[in-house]
């Protein structure tokens, strides 16, 4: 029976480098037992793979990562008030953090942020209002009919321009 602590060369746990030496070790945040490398009378990692690749502890950590749909996910520690916010690999949305440290709570699964700029990584608690699903569906709708109108009217002022311009040009050739 293997125990935390213990030193094997490779031949004797079956690894192909049969000379080095490996050490069976916990990981410090899941406490995951796997054999570790044993070098300098220190083990070379004192977390499993998956932990080491999360969060801040990863090589290309920038402070989050952006899904493909263009929202930034925050790796939190199971220690951290919102940690029950996290998806199964441990991440928040962003923007939803944003909005919970804002309120002091952790926000339920009925509510929803929403981007008042339309822009999924503008994070700033001015772009950000909490509004419940249905409502969110409604405001996204009436926005989107708004953007439209606007647009609508910015090509009918250019459309008056152009014919106020083509009203002086015969005002002038028939004078």
């Amino acid at each position: 029976m293997t125990e935390i602590g213990d030193i094997k060369k490779g031949g004797d746990i079956g690894l192909k480098s049969k000379w080095e030496t490996f050490m069976w070790l916990a990981c410090v945040d899941c406490g995951k037992e796997r054999w570790v490398r044993y070098r300098n009378n220190k083990p070379s990692n004192q977390r499993c793979r998956k932990c080491s690749h999360k969060g801040n502890l990863h090589r290309s950590w920038n402070g989050g990562f952006t899904n493909s749909r263009g929202y930034i996910l925050i790796w939190l520690t199971p220690m951290d008030f919102f940690y029950s916010m996290c998806n199964i690999n441990d991440y928040v949305l962003e923007h939803r953090l944003v909005m919970a440290k804002h309120l002091g709570r952790c926000l339920h699964l009925w509510e929803t942020v929403h981007h008042k700029n339309h822009k999924r990584d503008d994070n700033r608690i001015e772009n950000l209002q909490l509004v419940s699903n249905e409502f969110h569906q409604q405001l996204t709708i009436l926005e989107n009919k708004i953007n439209h109108l606007l647009q609508m009217q910015e090509e009918f002022k250019k459309e008056i321009r152009l014919l106020r311009l083509q009203n002086k040009i015969k005002e002038k050739t028939v004078d």
